[in-house]
């Protein structure tokens, strides 16, 4: 069964470059982003990787834990942080899970539960390409799946982190290609009274069913 947003993140305990990890635990009351790759030393993983590493700030100041994942064990990505470091000029600075025999892939369905665990080419993990954003309640906010020939954008990933955290605090949804900053939409299960107590100050109805409003602080 695929996971699906509202479920609940699948916990997990497995090695990383910072030591064990316990996930659930791990993520605490943060927010948390796993991401994966079919394998280490692949062109595309490495500048994604450090990428993240460049954003990791970002995150940070979002309440959010990042973490990689890779289909290789510990050893091989200590070995692969420095091809990261130097090619990418941003050292990886969040931990990288090794999942080798495959377990963190199979539970979180990002590759046919009879995949064999033996070694395997970045082509025989290629759906290893996915994206989990998980809430501090450990549910599945959102997800995304890329093929292997694109690399990810984060600074998409960022700006859907940003809409998701408003609409958990203020109960609201963002329009196509909104940006923080930018009015956001009231959503239907809001009556027409309970907006105008909730915006005194005001929002635009284009239509009974489409009311915007300035973004809440």
């Amino acid at each position: 069964m695929s996971l699906r947003i509202g479920d609940e993140a699948p916990d997990f305990t497995v090695d990383s470059t910072e030591g064990p990890l316990h996930f659930h635990e791990w993520i605490g009351d943060s927010w948390a982003i796993l991401f994966s790759h079919p394998k280490d030393f692949t062109p595309v993983c490495t500048t994604e990787l450090g990428y993240v590493a460049r954003l990791k700030p970002e995150f940070d100041k979002r309440n959010t834990k990042v973490v990689g994942l890779s289909v290789d064990p510990v050893s091989d990505h200590n070995k692969w942080v420095g091809d990261i470091a130097e090619t990418q000029g941003h050292a990886v600075n969040f931990p990288l899970i090794g999942d080798e025999n495959l377990v963190v892939a199979k539970l979180y369905d990002m590759i046919h539960p009879n995949a064999s665990s033996g070694p395997r080419t970045a082509v025989d993990n290629a759906t290893v390409r996915s994206v989990f954003l998980i809430g501090p309640d450990k549910k599945i906010k959102a997800t995304l799946t890329y093929p292997m020939s694109a690399g990810r954008n984060f600074d998409e990933i960022l700006r859907l982190l940003d809409a998701i955290q408003l609409n958990a605090k203020h109960t609201v949804a963002t329009p196509v290609n909104w940006k923080p900053g930018d009015d956001v939409i009231i959503p239907t299960s809001v009556s027409n009274e309970d907006a105008q107590k909730k915006y005194p100050q005001g929002f635009k109805t284009l239509k009974p069913y489409l009311r915007v409003v300035a973004q809440p602080k």
